[in-house]
């Protein structure tokens, strides 16, 4: 048992070496998105941007998390309608901030930057993936219930 958690002790350093996760960008998402869920507002916003974002891009440099993120954004928006609240505040943090990296055009590598614009998106989408993985299965057995 103690191996493990060494194990995953060390993977979660490595995760935040990568450049994306210590940037000042997504220090930015990350104050943002504290500010959304303390009722301070934008929430509704960063979704439609998001929303917009999540559907102009290409699923490639996501790869397999890509239908987390589609996921982050129902939860987000369940959540923001008052239709979903089994979500702890730091999950909903991690999430929030995630949607606010993805629609900054000004990260860590910008936007327009061709073929590499969104993949430090993808590497913050990932990461936010594993760190909240629980909680978006836990969100989509709720959808599959609900429906």
């Amino acid at each position: 048992m103690r191996k493990a958690k060494t194990k995953s002790r060390a993977e979660r350093q490595v995760t935040y070496q990568k450049p994306a996760l210590r940037s000042e960008s997504f220090a930015r998402a990350l104050s943002e998105a504290k500010l959304c869920v303390a009722g301070s507002g934008g929430l509704r916003s960063l979704l439609e941007q998001a929303a917009r974002k999540a559907a102009s891009v290409s699923k490639e440099p996501f790869k397999e998390n890509w239908a987390y993120l589609q996921t982050m954004l129902r939860l987000v928006r369940a959540y923001h309608r008052g239709e979903y609240d089994q979500v702890s505040k730091d999950a909903l943090l991690w999430i929030i901030a995630a949607l606010n990296y993805l629609v900054d055009p000004f990260d860590l590598i910008p936007d327009k930057t061709p073929f590499l614009g969104f993949v430090d998106d993808a590497t913050v989408v990932e990461f936010v993936a594993a760190r909240t993985r629980q909680t978006l299965d836990d969100f989509m057995t709720w959808e599959t219930r609900s429906m």
